[in-house]
């Protein structure tokens, strides 16, 4: 049915047709056989869309599945595999017996600490994240840059900025120093944290530049600006960042904040998926370099607010099943099978 081909071969079967269908098949014939020299090609969908893998190779800060750049560099690190090596050395060895640098729970006590995946630690967070620009700074693979992030052309303060400014690797305290300042000062939360390096891995993959001594400053201001204001409900507005950073004009932050969009393609979505894994990963990176989150013991109080937040989470989700059933069940009639009682006689 519809096709030219498949039609009635008794030519009493069927009314007469205006063309015979010998013609019919050659028209079918020279519609499909349309070449690109002939005529326009339509490109199948399946062709015009990048491959899953690659995209999750080229855009980590996209897809949960990647694996996030920060990760990768810091395990190419040489130190960084010399301190793994002592860390396995350090607890697996038993000829000097000596206090633990790492608390572990027992029958008696528990130790957890006070970061989740919706509610981070904001100090060890922040840094975790300086950790990871200082790993993409180090093992970055070359010095591709654009002006509007040069620190050269555009710099934060009033003081001269050095010749050999483009040499000198920042260390990990300075960029701690300064993003816990920014974060202090505009009372920024740490989940705001996770999504600048979100947005700080999103850039350096869409704009294929790198991270250095000459630009991390103004890319790092550049993703705390937009991660505030996207993630936040009151955000901090450009001119609040030039009250902290006294040398910087508002005309400087806005054009720095235009070029930032422009060059995230206005993507500024970030996944619970994206957010998750990021998270996970700095959690790892914090265990590789020794920086360990807090722990406490669980007392009384703590247990008992874990076991309210339990239920407050088991509650909300029986909510939002029942929600859904009621949604599923919308034709009664059809859906449900409604069994009555039998009438004996």
């Amino acid at each position: 049915m519809g096709n030219t081909v498949s039609c009635c071969v008794s030519p009493e079967g069927s009314p007469k047709l205006p063309r015979q269908p010998a013609d019919r098949h050659e028209d079918y014939q020279i519609i499909t056989d349309v070449s690109d020299d002939t005529g326009p090609y339509l490109q199948h969908i399946s062709d015009r869309e990048v491959p899953d893998e690659l995209a999750q190779e080229s855009n980590p800060s996209d897809h949960a599945r990647a694996s996030t750049i920060f990760l990768s560099k810091s395990q190419t690190d040489s130190e960084l595999r010399d301190k793994r090596k002592s860390n396995h050395i350090n607890h697996v060895s038993h000829t000097s017996p000596g206090p633990l640098s790492k608390k572990y729970s027992s029958c008696s006590t528990i130790f957890i600490d006070d970061s989740t995946v919706s509610q981070p630690n904001l100090k060890s967070t922040i840094k975790c994240v300086t950790l990871a620009i200082y790993y993409h700074i180090k093992n970055r693979d070359s010095d591709r840059s654009l002006d509007i992030f040069d620190e050269k052309m555009h710099p934060l303060s009033r003081e001269q900025v050095p010749d050999d400014y483009s040499r000198t690797d920042p260390e990990h305290k300075l960029i701690y120093r300064f993003v816990r300042t920014l974060f202090s000062a505009a009372q920024l939360t740490a989940e705001c944290a996770i999504v600048t390096l979100v947005y700080l891995e999103r850039l350096l993959t869409y704009a294929e530049i790198d991270i250095g001594p000459c630009n991390w400053k103004r890319i790092v201001l550049g993703a705390i600006l937009l991660a505030s204001k996207v993630w936040d409900d009151q955000a901090v507005w450009n001119v609040d960042y030039c009250q902290i950073l006294k040398d910087i004009t508002v005309e400087d932050m806005n054009e720095m904040e235009r070029h930032f969009l422009e060059l995230l393609q206005f993507n500024i979505n970030v996944p619970a998926s994206v957010y998750a894994k990021y998270y996970f990963d700095l959690r790892s990176l914090a265990e590789d370099n020794n920086l360990c989150f807090p722990l406490e013991p669980l007392g009384n109080e703590r247990a008992q607010k874990l076991e309210a937040i339990s239920r407050l989470c088991e509650d909300k989700y029986k909510d939002l099943s029942r929600a859904a059933m009621r949604r599923s069940f919308s034709a009664d009639n059809l859906v449900g099978i409604r069994r009555s009682n039998a009438v004996l006689s």
